[in-house]
């Protein structure tokens, strides 16, 4: 299965997978960064978790911004250029999160971090995608995707290695030279799309109006946040931008003739990023607070269930190549129901552990098809935007998780079995109803651009 659709490629096609697999490695090492040290940074600012925990929703929800402006600029500009910017914008905010000097502050360079991180995936599925041969696309898609358990595994390898030497600031610290050395890989060797072709009027103005427009919404969310406070302000936030969002979405003439596609992806893409932030950000804080493992029993689970979660992402994405994308995720997202409980209930390290593992092979085999099923669904003119944008606005959606399960186990006594497993079994229900009612579009012609929707 996997063996066929490694066969026949050319060099080039191994340099764009390659580069848009360690883009998002390197993105999720430096998002996993924070979840290992919630604790530690919330000691440092004197406050409590829930409110540092706030930075990774935070993250998550700006996002979207990240993902509609660098896919905007990748659609006019070219993948190749912009995916070499945002890997450079990515490295400098996670290297600039170590020298915070107050939670205000750490809270700002986290959310341009999380602008940048929103630009990553959509730009590099979409090169990837359209880069190698149809019968690849599954075997690509999971190992694109496991970029993301990639970048947890290393970020617990780092916390192992680096954090009793460094502290929380050498954990921020060391993704900054491997980023600016895959700036500088893609630069030397990663060809752009043939697929891709610069619109006949690109507007310079119209992107600095984006760029604007960003920084507005950046602004009001801190604002909202401030005044609001963090978890109130959390919720103003969820309940104005999403709205706002899709009204400016229907203002353009592909959203309209599209919005079914657009709904149905944005609220598929919600479930999705509920089923992985939901069982990947707070583990390793259950793992500390509830059973009070210390950094090396920490650093073997979450590198155990980081292996899971490789495994199920290529296996199952390349099994979607035989079986059907829509077919395979629903299978596999039933099959995490039982396992919730070993995830969560399971007594010991050893049998957390396995429970986690199985998990993960779930997870991340349901996710491993992402990638490949909405590119595939897009059309080849917005694909940079589009995929990217609906991933991240159900990021967005998805992004009241950690203070959700984090306060939730709070209310009952700090028992974060039952916040992970709620929220576990509810995302797995939700993918598995969407995609068995679904479209699918299995082997679509990326090969073409079709003419410009816009």
């Amino acid at each position: 299965m996997a063996l066929g659709a490694l066969s026949g490629w050319t060099r080039s096609q191994k340099h764009v997978v390659a580069a848009s697999y360690l883009a998002w490695t390197f993105d999720a090492f430096d998002f996993f960064a924070l979840v290992f040290v919630l604790p530690d940074v919330a000691a440092q600012f004197g406050v409590g978790i829930p409110g540092v925990a706030l930075a990774v929703t935070l993250t998550l929800a700006v996002r979207p911004l990240g993902a509609f402006l660098f896919g905007r600029l990748a659609d006019d500009y070219g993948r190749r250029k912009i995916l070499i910017f945002n890997v450079i914008c990515y490295s400098l905010f996670g290297f600039a999160t170590a020298f915070s000097n107050n939670l205000e502050v750490f809270l700002v360079i986290r959310a341009l971090f999380g602008v940048a991180m929103g630009g990553i995936w959509g730009i590099g599925a979409s090169l990837a995608m359209e880069t190698v041969q149809p019968k690849a696309r599954g075997f690509v898609s999971g190992l694109l995707q496991s970029g993301y358990p990639s970048g947890y595994l290393v970020a617990s390898l780092a916390f192992g290695a680096l954090y009793t030497h460094f502290g929380w600031r050498g954990m921020f610290m060391a993704g900054l030279v491997p980023g600016l050395l895959l700036a500088l890989y893609i630069h030397l060797k990663v060809p752009e799309s043939a697929s891709w072709r610069r619109p006949a009027v690109v507007s310079g103005g119209r992107h600095v109006v984006h760029l604007a427009g960003v920084a507005a919404a950046l602004a009001a969310v801190m604002f909202m946040l401030v005044q609001f406070g963090r978890e109130e302000g959390l919720l103003y936030i969820v309940a104005l931008v999403v709205p706002v969002l899709i009204l400016l979405a229907f203002l353009t003439p592909f959203i309209r003739k599209h919005w079914k596609l657009a709904l149905y992806a944005i609220v598929l893409m919600t479930g999705f990023n509920f089923f992985s932030h939901g069982t990947q950000d707070l583990y390793p804080v259950f793992l500390r607070e509830q059973h009070h493992f210390g950094p090396a029993t920490v650093t073997t689970i979450t590198v155990i269930l980081n292996v899971g979660a490789i495994v199920g992402g290529l296996f199952f994405a390349s099994l979607s190549q035989k079986l059907g994308r829509r077919r395979t995720v629903v299978m596999v997202a039933l099959l995490s129901l039982p396992v919730t409980y070993f995830w969560a209930y399971a007594p010991t390290a050893m049998t957390l552990a396995a429970g986690a593992f199985l998990m993960q092979v779930c997870v991340q085999g349901a996710w491993g098809v992402v990638p490949v099923h909405l590119n595939e669904l897009s059309p080849a003119s917005v694909r940079g935007t589009f995929a990217g944008t609906v991933y991240q606005i159900g990021n967005l959606i998805a992004s009241v998780n950690a203070v959700f399960q984090a306060q939730f186990a709070q209310s009952q006594g700090g028992n974060y079995s039952i916040a992970l497993a709620v929220v576990a079994a509810f995302a797995a229900i939700l993918i598995a109803v969407m995609m068995y009612f679904g479209p699918e579009a299995q082997n679509a012609d990326m090969g073409a651009p079709t003419p410009a929707e816009e």
